[in-house]
C-alpha cells in the first residue's frame, strides 16, 4: 500500500471539503475545486482531516494518486499555484490586451492565447510571464501551451521557456568544421 496514500490531509481553517461517493469538492478563499473519485479508493472526511482509504483485496495504484490530487486541491484553494515562463530572444515580447495575451514570438503575425476561466496570466515584464491559479493541472497545462508557441531552440536557446529550465546546447556549424 502507498506510503503517500496513508496520510491524512490536515483541512486548513476557511476550507470545507465535501465526499460524495463519487466526488469530491473542495472550497476556500481562493476558488472551489472537484474531481471524481478514482475506482477502487474511497474518500473520508473526519472533523478537520481527510483520509483515503483503498479497497483491501487488490493493491491499488490509484491509492496515492488520490491522495495527491486531493492535498493539491486544498493548496490551490488556499495558496494557489504559480508557473514563471521567461521569453529569450531578440524582439520576443509578450503583453495583454485586455484578458488575451499577446506573444510576438518571430512569426509574420502575433500570437494572441485567452487563458480559461479560474488562470491568471500577468505579464511582469515584455520577457517574463506569471501564470497562476488554483488548479495545478491547469495551471501546468496552459504553460505547456504557452510555451509550446516556441519552445526553446536548442542553438541560441531562443524560445519560451520556463523559469530555471536548463537549455541544452549545441555547436553550430562553424564550431564543427574548425
Amino acid at each position: 500500500m502507498s506510503r503517500i496514500g496513508k496520510l491524512p490531509i490536515p483541512i486548513p481553517s476557511g476550507v470545507t471539503v465535501q465526499a460524495a461517493p463519487d466526488r469530491v469538492r473542495v472550497k476556500g478563499p481562493k476558488g472551489e475545486l472537484s474531481t471524481h473519485v478514482l475506482d477502487g479508493t474511497t474518500v473520508i472526511v473526519e472533523g478537520n482531516v481527510v483520509r483515503v482509504q483503498a479497497e483491501r483485496q487488490t493493491r491499488n495504484p490509484a491509492f496515492g494518486t488520490m491522495r495527491a490530487n486531493i492535498n493539491n486541491m486544498v493548496v490551490g484553494v488556499t495558496q494557489g499555484f504559480s508557473k514563471v515562463l521567461e521569453i529569450v530572444g531578440t524582439g520576443y515580447r509578450a503583453q495583454m490586451d485586455g484578458k488575451k495575451l499577446v506573444l510576438q514570438l518571430g512569426f509574420s503575425h502575433p500570437v494572441v492565447f485567452e487563458p480559461p476561466a479560474g488562470i491568471q496570466v500577468k505579464v511582469e515584464n515584455p520577457t517574463r510571464l506569471t501564470i497562476s491559479g488554483a488548479d495545478k493541472y491547469l495551471v501546468g497545462q496552459v504553460a505547456a501551451i504557452i510555451r509550446g508557441f516556441r519552445p526553446p531552440e536548442p542553438y541560441k536557446g531562443k524560445g519560451v521557456k520556463y523559469e530555471g529550465e536548463y537549455i541544452r546546447r549545441k555547436a553550430g556549424k562553424a564550431a564543427g568544421a574548425a
